[in-house]
């Protein structure tokens, strides 16, 4: 990836964008401006149409969830997230980011990201994702989910999720007490980021491995999960889980 790299920035909030154009500019031998999007909808048609090598993405913005957006992508650019809210750090690095800076950037810090994409960049295709987790081992993985209530956002802690169920529009999960919580992540977004602890054995379901108490042999090759819950909540599998849940469960 050929200097200077081909930038996009991506957020809602207009000052935001004007101040790291200010900054970047002081960086032009590295970044080349090729536009702007304040939100997910843009943003997803310039990427697609202008192929930007990096993008500059703000976290929480109007419309579609950004973490859903990049999975949807056909071009994958790095992705720098640049936001306010710092409980989505080790979400934002089990998933794609290369960098991740808190609002508002300084300048010592956005030289620690170059640094950081031009070790990247000075290697083959062939070992770039594996120099991106080489560069990202220290950050660990996610330790809660973001619940949304109104301006509020709640995050609660993977160990006291039971499991998920897609709904048609958010994803909504619950704990042992049988509480509900609601994320606009997708389930197949999810199953990718928590499969060490967390299996989707259904089209609608992902279930915590800890919370499982039974397993039953259904019919046509499906099973039962018996949950640990309050209510001993069961969820029936679907037939083309079955391979991965054999796998998961060493059933």
């Amino acid at each position: 990836m050929k200097q200077p790299w081909r930038t996009l920035i991506i957020d809602d909030e207009k000052l935001a964008r004007e101040r790291l154009k200010r900054l970047l500019v002081e960086y032009k031998t590295y970044f080349e401006m090729m536009g702007e999007a304040a939100n997910g909808d843009e943003a997803t048609e310039m990427i697609e149409q202008l192929k930007p090598d990096i993008i500059f993405l703000d976290i929480q913005m109007p419309g579609k969830n950004v973490f859903t957006m990049l999975a949807e992508l056909n071009h994958k650019p790095f992705v720098i997230f640049c936001t306010a809210f710092d409980h989505y750090a080790l979400e934002a690095f089990n998933t794609y980011s290369v960098d991740y800076l808190l609002k508002p950037v300084e300048i010592e810090r956005l030289e620690l990201t170059i640094r950081k994409i031009e070790k990247i960049t000075n290697t083959n295709n062939e070992e770039l994702y594996n120099n991106i987790d080489k560069l990202n081992v220290h950050n660990p993985k996610p330790t809660s989910i973001a619940h949304k209530v109104g301006n509020k956002i709640i995050p609660v802690k993977l160990e006291e999720i039971v499991y998920f169920i897609a709904s048609d529009k958010y994803v909504n999960f619950y704990n042992q007490n049988g509480e509900t919580f609601i994320t606009d992540q997708t389930l197949l977004l999810l199953s990718q980021k928590l499969k060490d602890d967390f299996l989707r054995i259904s089209k609608s379901v992902l279930i915590n491995r800890s919370y499982v108490k039974e397993i039953h042999k259904y019919f046509k090759g499906k099973y039962v999960f018996l949950m640990n819950d309050l209510h001993q909540t069961k969820h029936i599998s679907g037939a083309m889980y079955n391979s991965d849940i054999k796998d998961f469960f060493e059933l």
